[in-house]
């Protein structure tokens, strides 16, 4: 990952508006991990957004610089030494990444105050690839104190990173791209599952409640 550009999300955004099928005003985002804090800068800094659901995601960005026209929020910082090794092989990156909130990586928070939109946020208590209930707590203090709405936030005990839709298995290492190591997520089996079934439904009702309009009955 060498950089993101908005420009090209963009892209998409404006087509998906324009789509026959697609009933607007806005569109839905759906992120995870990775993906969680690409859809909230989309949020931030893109029209036409009207709902965003975020699965264990950052509220600052993470991996590579993120442009937008003359706009530019470089990645977050991390502290390698303060990874741990909970067994033979692999690594623990929780703890990593540098505060957002304190100087000088404030320049990597992503402004979610600017998003005029509803956010979702999915929590795993047990994610080790970042601290999501920081994030979470983050992205609602920031945004009531710009006077936005608080966000709706759903926290699963015992669950990890990779939140996936149901029935998927339990991920609980994975060789990470960027650090070349196997590194644990996270999650006890049967929480983690409960969460993927339960956050699948509400992520749903979500995008039901925010995006598609109920018509007026037709009275005969």
């Amino acid at each position: 990952m060498k950089a993101f550009h908005l420009e090209y999300f963009e892209e998409a955004v404006n087509y998906m508006l324009q789509h026959p099928k697609i009933k607007g005003p806005g569109i839905g985002l759906l992120g995870h991990s990775k993906g969680g804090d690409l859809v909230i800068s989309m949020a931030s800094f893109l029209k036409g957004i009207t709902a965003t659901a975020v699965v264990n995601g950052s509220v600052a960005n993470v991996a590579a610089d993120l442009h937008y026209k003359d706009i530019t929020l470089p990645a977050i910082g991390y502290d390698p030494k303060k990874a741990t090794f909970p067994q033979p092989g692999f690594i623990d990156i929780g703890d990593v990444f540098n505060n957002p909130l304190e100087e000088p990586n404030r320049q990597s928070l992503i402004p979610v105050w600017r998003a005029d939109c509803k956010f979702l946020f999915i929590v795993g208590e047990d994610d080790r690839n970042w601290k999501s209930d920081f994030y979470a707590q983050t992205a609602c203090k920031l945004l009531e104190e710009h006077g936005k709405e608080k966000p709706e936030v759903v926290y699963y005990p015992k669950a990890g990173h990779y939140i996936e839709p149901p029935y998927y298995p339990l991920c609980k290492a994975f060789i990470h791209k960027l650090v070349g190591l196997p590194c644990v997520w996270g999650g006890e089996p049967k929480e983690h599952s409960f969460a993927q079934v339960d956050s699948w439904q509400r992520i749903q009702a979500f995008f039901h409640k925010h995006l598609i309009q109920e018509r007026p009955s037709s009275k005969l």
